[in-house]
């Protein structure tokens, strides 16, 4: 009877060990891998499946074949610090408190009490990482190591925010503002490795980025992962490696655009060397659109109206692609409304992770990827700029423009050539209507044929307004919450 025993005793361990194997597998396949691939200034016309080119972008043209391609992709602002802290946090950045581009002098950063993607997936043991521009707060407080992140290596800013002039430079006007920026530090951790001078070091950008972005995908496959690749071109000034200087035939610009694909096909190609492809959701995207003042240095808003800094949609609508291998069928394209700040909640369905504690204005999109029939979870969208003027609001195919003054490309000397801005002109913009559907380049106002639908958009701007603010009319919101006071 005691050797019986023994026996039941032996054979129920290998039974409970024989399970345990399975169940590690099976949380290891409901728990996929994050990367995102977030551009800085990229147009919706800039990559070659949004009709691009004369450059070639093979690897993000085979990213949209093996997934969906976003037709209607918002940033929640067209400026990048804003724009940032919406896709990390799912709230509009009026919301939180942020505007603007920050830099080393800025008296605001995300407040260190909104959470981010990192922080939400950190507790279901992803390790998370950021390679390239944080911009959300450049002291050690507000930094990505205290917001979520193991690792950061890359620029605590924007590429431009340093004391070199468009000719690659050092200002010699001292009375012009950026020849007081500070040098341009690359960060490894807390740690300074780098400090930027010339036009040949910000070239080398995008190599190295993807260098560490690989090096995080091959150090870290055994287990979940977050990867928030943000990569500093196309934003000005741009530059290409040696391998792909003068190589699109296509200018300068073409060479940066050809050598962000690579970078695409790289990450791509390590997932798939560590047998992850089918296991990780790949995201590619932009800040915001392009910034036209920069002319040939610029991209494409793809014949959409204005570009970054303004309201309109070459400034929010931008491109976007998401993979995700047996679950995402290939080769879709998706005209539904969708913004960054849907992410957040999206990953956090399917990673299993509890939403932030706060409220957010992101919504779950998981349907949408994933084909569900009639799914439509956002039709409501609203345009802020400045620091939380409420220009804006799109319902469906119809935008509603306000009343206010407005940045604009249009006028004459507003683009520069070769690296050098033009002279930016100010619009006055009336009251309008229009059709995004018929009219994406937003010229035709239908503001008197269809009074009802300016009702319609005004009534739910006013809420908008009440709940988040609106500098336009002088309404402060009621459930917004303060950026970080940065002494």
């Amino acid at each position: 009877m005691y050797y019986g025993m023994i026996a039941v005793l032996i054979s129920a361990i290998f039974l409970s060990m024989s399970y345990k194997k399975p169940v590690e597998i099976e949380q290891k396949q409901n728990k996929p891998n994050v990367v995102i691939i977030f551009m800085d200034d990229m147009g919706y016309g800039d990559p070659e499946c949004y009709g691009g080119g004369p450059y070639h972008t093979p690897q993000i043209n085979s990213l949209a074949a093996q997934g969906m391609r976003f037709t209607n992709f918002y940033d929640a602002q067209a400026v990048c610090s804003a724009s940032r802290s919406a896709l990390l946090t799912g709230c509009y950045p009026t919301r939180i408190g942020m505007s603007g581009a920050l830099d080393h002098s800025s008296k605001i950063a995300m407040n260190p009490d909104e959470e981010t993607i990192a922080e939400i997936l950190k507790p279901q043991g992803y390790k998370t990482a950021i390679v390239g521009k944080w911009h959300l707060g450049c002291k050690p407080a507000f930094m990505p190591l205290q917001q979520g992140f193991d690792e950061f290596f890359g620029l605590p800013y924007s590429n431009d925010m340093w004391p070199v002039g468009y000719d690659g430079k050092p200002w010699k006007d001292t009375s012009f503002w950026r020849a007081h920026y500070p040098p341009l530090p690359l960060y490894d951790g807390e740690k300074v490795v780098k400090i930027l001078k010339t036009l040949d070091d910000q070239a080398e950008l995008t190599a190295t980025y993807t260098e560490k972005a690989v090096k995080f995908i091959h150090e870290n496959k055994d287990h979940p992962f977050f990867l928030y690749l943000a990569h500093a071109m196309v934003h000005v000034p741009i530059g290409a490696s040696a391998k792909f200087k003068g190589k699109s035939g296509a200018g300068l610009f073409g060479d940066v655009m050809e050598e962000v694909d690579w970078s695409v096909g790289e990450v791509m190609k390590a997932l798939k060397e560590n047998g992850l492809t089918d296991n990780t959701i790949v995201m590619f995207s932009s800040d915001n659109g392009p910034w036209l003042t920069f002319g040939n240095h610029a991209g494409s808003a793809g014949g959409l109206r204005e570009g970054k800094g303004t309201h309109w949609d070459g400034g929010l609508k931008v491109p976007c692609i998401i993979s995700w291998p047996g679950k995402i069928k290939p080769g879709v394209v998706c005209n539904n409304l969708v913004t960054t700040m849907d992410i957040l909640p999206t990953l956090a369905d399917i990673c299993k992770a509890k939403l932030p504690a706060k409220k957010i204005d992101g919504v779950n999109v998981k349907d949408l990827l994933t084909g569900k029939l009639g799914a439509n979870p956002r039709d409501e969208f609203i345009y802020y700029y400045d620091k939380n003027n409420l220009k804006a609001i799109r319902k469906g195919d119809w935008k509603l423009v306000f009343p206010c003054i407005s940045q604009t490309y249009r006028k004459p000397g507003a683009t520069g050539r070769d690296g050098f801005p033009g002279t930016y002109g100010t619009d006055t913009v009336r009251l309008a209507l229009y059709n995004l559907f018929r009219d994406p380049g937003e010229e035709r106002d239908l503001k008197e044929q269809y009074p009802e639908v300016v009702q319609q958009l005004t009534s739910i701007a006013d809420k908008y307004r009440n709940e988040i603010g609106d500098g336009l009319t002088h309404t402060v919101g009621t459930e917004v919450r303060p950026a970080a006071k940065v002494n």
